[in-house]
C-alpha cells in the first residue's frame, strides 16, 4: 500500500482523487492548508504528494521549494489551474517530478500516477541489487549515476528528476534517435500519445544547462523526422 499526501484546497478534487487513489491501494492523507501540508510532508514519510499551486497561507511552489530544500525526495505531482507555461517550468524547475494543469481527465491522472510509482519502484530494485553503475564521462559531461549529480566541466549542474532521467537515458545509448511518444514511454511511463510537447520542453531546458551554444548542440542533437539522440561523436574519458 503507497503512503499519498494530498495537499489542495478544493474537496471536490479531493474527494475525487480518494476515489481513484484507493482502488490504486494507496492509503491517503488529506491537508487542505498550504502551511498545515508542508508541516505533514515534512513530518511524516510518504510514497508521493499531490500538491496543488494555489492554497490558502502557503503556496504550492514553497511547499515544494521547502521540502527539496530539507532534502525530502517524495515525488511531488503538482496540480496548477493556471495555463501559463511559467508556472509549470517554475515547479519542475524546483523539483517537481510532473505537473497536471485543470482540468485534467482522470485517466491521464491514473497515467502519472502509476508511472512515478513505476519510476521509484525500478530505482529501489536497483538500490537493493546493490550494483553500481560507473559515471559517464563526455568531454566534460559526467554523469554520476549513482548519485545523480551532474558536472559540467566540473561544476555541478542542478536538474529536475525528469531532465536527469531524460539525459541518463540517452546518454546511455549515443547515437540511438528516440522518438518523443518513445521518450515519454521510456521516462515518463505514458502509455498514450499527444503529450510530445512535454519532451520537447524537457529538452530545451536540459540544453540550456548543458550546451555552451545553443545553436550548436553539442551533446544532445536533434533527428529530423524522428527525435533526439546523443551525440556519439563524442570521445568517453
Amino acid at each position: 500500500m503507497k503512503d499519498v499526501l494530498i495537499i489542495e484546497d478544493d474537496k471536490n478534487i479531493v474527494d475525487l482523487l480518494e476515489i481513484h487513489l484507493t482502488d490504486l491501494d494507496c492509503s491517503l492523507h488529506k491537508s487542505y492548508d498550504g502551511l498545515k501540508g508542508l508541516n505533514t510532508a515534512i513530518n511524516e514519510s510518504f510514497d508521493l504528494i499531490i500538491l496543488d499551486l494555489m492554497l490558502p497561507r502557503m503556496d504550492g511552489l514553497e511547499i515544494c521549494r521547502q521540502i527539496r530544500a530539507r532534502n525530502i525526495n517524495t515525488p511531488v505531482l503538482m496540480l496548477t489551474a493556471k495555463s501559463e507555461e511559467i508556472d509549470k517550468v517554475l515547479g519542475l524547475e524546483i523539483g517537481a517530478d510532473d505537473y497536471l494543469t485543470k482540468p485534467f481527465s482522470i485517466r491521464e491522472f491514473i497515467a502519472r500516477v502509476k508511472a512515478i510509482f513505476r519510476r521509484v519502484q525500478m530505482q529501489d530494485k536497483t538500490e537493493q541489487n546493490g550494483k553500481k553503475t560507473k559515471p559517464l564521462s563526455y568531454q566534460g559531461l559526467e554523469i554520476d549515476v549513482e548519485n545523480r549529480k551532474i558536472l559540467l566541466d566540473g561544476k555541478r549542474v542542478e536538474l529536475t528528476p525528469k531532465e536527469f532521467d531524460l539525459l541518463l537515458l540517452m546518454a546511455s545509448h549515443p547515437g540511438r534517435s528516440f522518438s518523443r511518444e518513445k521518450l515519454l514511454n521510456l521516462v515518463w511511463g505514458y502509455e498514450f500519445s499527444g503529450y510530445e510537447h512535454t519532451v520537447n520542453a524537457h529538452i530545451n531546458r536540459l540544453r540550456a544547462k548543458i550546451e555552451h551554444n545553443l545553436s550548436e548542440p553539442k551533446f544532445i542533437l536533434t533527428t529530423w523526422g524522428v527525435g533526439y539522440r546523443f551525440s556519439d561523436e563524442l570521445v568517453n574519458n
